[in-house]
């Protein structure tokens, strides 16, 4: 008897990025860093963006085929030539992952009003000019892509203890811009959704994280009691930004322990 087809199936396969092209902003260090090792190893190519060239340099030295582009997010005109630089190099765009983002840790009564301003400006204004670079080229490559906006807990609940307005504001006008697009773009081949990530260490809550107290505020108020470990947005960075979810559109997905669930 001849050898019977091997009719299983392969799951994980929809999860790969082989040939896809993703750019990465805030790429030069903590979570951005990570998410472009995690597309690299998916088969991504990746677009490194950040205003540390040297770091982006250096990290794109240890991944497979990796450009990358200093740019300034709060100034439009570095903004436009992100994409543009990914389409001269390799022709197409299939992934976004808008990841950067500042923050303003004082109380809101004395945050002058122009760094609320630069905050949303860099937070949200540049991640919506960066979609639309990104949807143009992804339509008019003809094959669509996935965007993936990275919001966060705070652009779903307040918490106050640590007062940040701006950052707030930002990130819950991702939550809703992701949305937005979504219902805009979706039928024309461009998914948009975004990950609300809870407490992480990362350059952003290094001060957070330094002392004890902080460790404690966050296990105290997490049913998981702990903050979140290197790794653990790996699969929902996977998952949003591969055919694993081709049916996906529009959504806000919390990986935080379960903060917000409470």
């Amino acid at each position: 008897m001849g050898a019977m087809a091997d009719t299983r199936l392969d799951p994980v396969a929809a999860f790969r990025l082989d040939d896809k092209v993703a750019i990465v902003t805030g790429a030069s260090a903590g979570l951005g860093a990570r998410f472009a090792r995690v597309l690299d190893g998916a088969g991504a190519k990746v677009v490194l963006v950040a205003r540390r060239l040297e770091r982006l340099e250096r990290l794109a030295s240890e991944l497979g085929d990796a450009l990358p582009v200093r740019c300034d997010l709060s100034r439009p005109d570095e903004v436009e030539h992100v994409v543009a630089g990914a389409l001269e190099r390799y022709g197409r765009v299939d992934v976004l992952v808008n990841n950067a983002g500042v923050v303003d840790m004082e109380p809101a009564l004395d945050e002058p009003i122009e760094r609320f301003r630069e905050v949303l400006d860099v937070n949200l204004v540049s991640p919506f000019a960066l979609c639309r670079h990104a949807a143009r080229a992804m339509l008019d490559g003809g094959g669509g892509g996935s965007i993936v906006n990275i919001a966060s807990i705070l652009g779903l609940v307040g918490v106050g203890q640590i007062p940040q307005a701006g950052y707030a504001a930002s990130k819950g006008g991702i939550v809703n811009l992701t949305r937005e697009l979504s219902a805009q773009w979706s039928r024309k081949g461009v998914r948009v959704n975004a990950i609300a990530p809870g407490w992480f260490e990362s350059e952003m809550t290094e001060d957070m994280f330094s002392e004890e107290s902080g460790h404690k505020w966050v296990a105290r108020r997490a049913p998981m009691g702990r903050h979140g470990r290197e790794g653990e947005l790996d699969g929902a960075l996977l998952f949003l930004a591969s055919d694993a979810s081709t049916y996906v559109t529009g959504q806000i997905l919390a990986v935080d322990g379960g903060w917000t669930s409470v």
